[in-house]
């Protein structure tokens, strides 16, 4: 009785063992360079709409100017001075 050797085996499983890394490290390669492209893309729609002007943050009065303000409806007589008070106890308060 003969007995064949067990190595074509064991060469066929390390030869699909290589074909199946191979496919591995392509498929690796593949989405490394479809980052790569979504990362270019990426760069350049940034500086685009880094380009454009942000509107600037419409600022509130400060506290200063607005009591600059009541104090000036007072002297021309727009306000009495009850109603400076009570504007400027609003302003203080808020």
């Amino acid at each position: 009785m003969f007995i064949r050797p067990r190595r074509p085996l064991m060469g066929a499983a390390m030869l699909g063992g290589a074909v199946m890394a191979g496919r591995a490290s392509q498929r690796a390669t593949y989405r490394e360079a479809d980052q790569e492209q979504r990362l270019e893309a990426l760069e350049r729609e940034t500086p685009a709409a880094a380009a454009e002007p942000t509107p600037a943050p419409a600022s509130a009065p400060s506290l200063a100017s607005q009591l600059k303000q009541l104090a000036e409806l007072q002297a021309s007589g727009a306000l009495s001075a009850e109603e400076f008070d009570a504007a400027k106890q609003k302003l203080l308060a808020g």
